[in-house]
């Protein structure tokens, strides 16, 4: 069970984590190219990020059945994975606030974003939150794997 529980984190981690690396260091710039304009990408944005931040929410609950059953013996790195989690969490909160709002400048079909000062101050904050989220992510990712031997290295031992 701890080995299939550790390939649902990874794959959870891979689809939702690089799921944004990619959207964002390839797709968005290629979309722009494509389509002519940071708005008419937009739109496809709105609707991809949907999807995204509800890979977020089930692969934060992934993590945090992973977090409560895994046997760490370092506290300390326990507590910094909980607080890489949290970290995680609040900004996915802070990003289904700002996709709500980043929505409401556009047409009711998300077909055209209105881009101008309002909503570029909201994309700001999106971003950051996003890259927030991405950092804690990935120290939050480097931790487990440190648990994870920790823990492998303890059983073949023959620790309680």
């Amino acid at each position: 069970m701890i080995t299939l529980r550790r390939l649902l984190v990874i794959q959870a981690l891979l689809l939702w984590q690089g799921g944004f690396l990619f959207y964002t260091a390839v797709v968005v710039s290629t979309g722009t190219a494509v389509l002519g304009s940071a708005a008419a990408q937009g739109a496809i944005t709105a609707r991809v990020t949907d999807s995204l931040n509800i890979v977020g929410v089930v692969t934060l609950a992934i993590l945090a059945a992973d977090l409560g059953l895994g046997r760490d013996p370092a506290a300390r790195r326990t507590a910094a994975r909980w607080a890489c989690w949290w970290v995680a969490f609040l900004c996915q909160g802070l990003l289904f606030a700002f996709h709500r709002l980043l929505d409401s400048y556009m047409d009711p079909q998300r077909s055209h974003v209105a881009i101008g000062p309002p909503f570029r101050y909201v994309h700001i904050l999106y971003l950051w939150a996003s890259t927030i989220q991405w950092f804690a992510c990935l120290i939050l990712t480097w931790l487990t794997l440190w648990a994870w031997r920790a823990e492998d290295l303890r059983d073949s031992r023959g620790s309680p």
